[in-house]
């Protein structure tokens, strides 16, 4: 088994975590949750395009948007374990000798704690605010 690079997993989550980049860095192409990744990613997309183009109303990209959000918190907080897991169980698990990884990881796991915390809050700000216009939208018709 090849030795892996902390480092290197480390900022493929956080540049490229939605799509499983680490995923397949660390485990191959072959790896089935690696290929979840890009699904909730591109749902959430489709979500935002469908937006920018029909108006903040579309409740189908209400629905689909969070996906963007969680699979960004996902991958964000599967930098941050990568990036400070321990150098010796990190050799044990992605071959090669314990050796000193210095700052790469801790100041990417920082990066993803940043983009990843403020994706979840505004991912949960997003979905309550509609939530909670939809419940109002509801009874404003009910009461018609």
């Amino acid at each position: 088994m090849a030795s892996k690079s902390k480092t290197a997993a480390t900022w493929l989550a956080v540049v490229g975590g939605t799509l499983g980049l680490h995923r397949f860095y660390l485990h191959g192409t072959g790896d089935k949750a690696g290929w979840l990744y890009p699904l909730p990613t591109l749902a959430g997309l489709v979500g935002v395009a469908r937006m920018i183009n029909l108006g903040q109303d579309d409740r189908i990209a209400w629905a689909l948007i969070p996906l963007l959000g969680l699979s960004l918190s996902a991958a964000m907080l599967s930098a941050i374990v990568i990036g400070l897991t321990p150098d010796e169980r990190w050799a044990a698990r992605h071959g090669g000798a314990p050796r000193p990884t210095a700052w790469g990881p801790v100041l990417g796991a920082i990066t993803a704690l940043l983009l990843g915390g403020t994706a979840l809050m505004g991912t949960i700000a997003f979905g309550g605010q509609k939530f909670f216009e939809w419940q109002q939208a509801d009874e404003s018709r009910a009461a018609q």
